[in-house]
């Protein structure tokens, strides 16, 4: 079996399709079938049975898609062995929620830096849904997300919560909640988790003119644009020490859980827990 294979073999389990596959591997239908047929051929056993609808597993193809995931898992750990990283003992693949990345990567990165001395970081940002796919796919150790996509594959922990404070420019005078209207506010739509709690308590500011998915996005509307908005707690207190924006007073306080994702082979590995333990105490610590 070589690694194309397998990989084309995954991509399938996604799309059922042999089409929208070879546009995402960025080959011909022909090729995919190849590879299939050559998967196929050396399994001893039919994977996947077409139709004009697309494709589906067989029963052979549905057992043996974990062990595929858990064989690119190891060919993608196997080239990063070989590679190495300089003097570094290991590569640790991290992947941060884009708002955890754009305002302090290294709240993060220093401490597990202080746990890993011989170790090399590897970061990306990223949406949860993506990271949860990396990380089922071998291409990130370890996530810190803010929406879990369950998986058999992967195993979630909570790491504790961010808050979130609605803020606004000085000359806006936006220091009330009730003088806050859906023309004069930006969403921060973070998550499905942060929205259905934002509407809940925030009803009337639930369909504005305005709303991003990134913190950072909105601190620019509310900065630029002179409405209020959500920041993340750390951010709020530092837009006010500059005099930059204010808490709007009256305005409830949002929290937005954070979760470690880490695929399920690893969960009770020694060094992963240390990791995890760390995170957490990271996110407790005040600024």
């Amino acid at each position: 079996m070589q690694p194309e294979q397998i990989d084309t073999f995954l991509d399938l389990c996604e799309t059922r399709s042999f089409h929208r596959s070879a546009e995402r591997l960025g080959v011909t239908q022909s090729t995919v079938s190849g590879r299939i047929a050559a998967l196929e051929r050396a399994l001893g056993v039919s994977v996947l049975r077409r139709s004009r609808a697309g494709c589906e597993l067989t029963t052979e193809g549905l057992r043996f898609e974990p062990h595929a995931r858990a064989l690119r898992h190891a060919m993608v750990e196997a080239r990063a062995a070989a590679r190495g990283a300089g003097g570094q003992a290991m590569t640790l693949r991290l992947g941060l929620q884009n708002d955890l990345a754009a305002e302090d990567p290294a709240r993060w990165i220093a401490r597990l830096r202080a746990l890993l001395p011989q170790a090399a970081f590897y970061i990306e940002a990223d949406y949860s849904a993506q990271m949860c796919r990396d990380v089922q796919g071998g291409g990130l150790d370890l996530a810190l997300i803010f929406t879990p996509q369950p998986s058999p594959d992967i195993h979630f922990e909570t790491l504790g919560e961010l808050s979130y404070r609605m803020v606004a420019p000085p000359e806006a005078g936006l220091i009330r909640l009730d003088q806050v209207t859906p023309e004069r506010y930006a969403l921060a739509n973070l998550s499905p988790a942060f929205t259905r709690s934002h509407d809940a308590l925030l009803p009337h500011l639930a369909a504005p003119e305005l709303a991003a998915g990134q913190g950072a996005t909105v601190r620019g509307m509310i900065l630029s644009l002179g409405v209020a908005g959500y920041q993340e707690d750390r951010v709020a207190r530092r837009l006010a020490e500059r005099g930059t924006a204010q808490l709007v007073a009256d305005a409830p306080v949002l929290t937005q859980p954070i979760y470690a994702a880490i695929h399920y082979r690893n969960r009770h590995r020694a060094v992963w827990r240390k990791l995890i333990a760390t995170l957490r105490d990271t996110l407790g610590e005040t600024p």
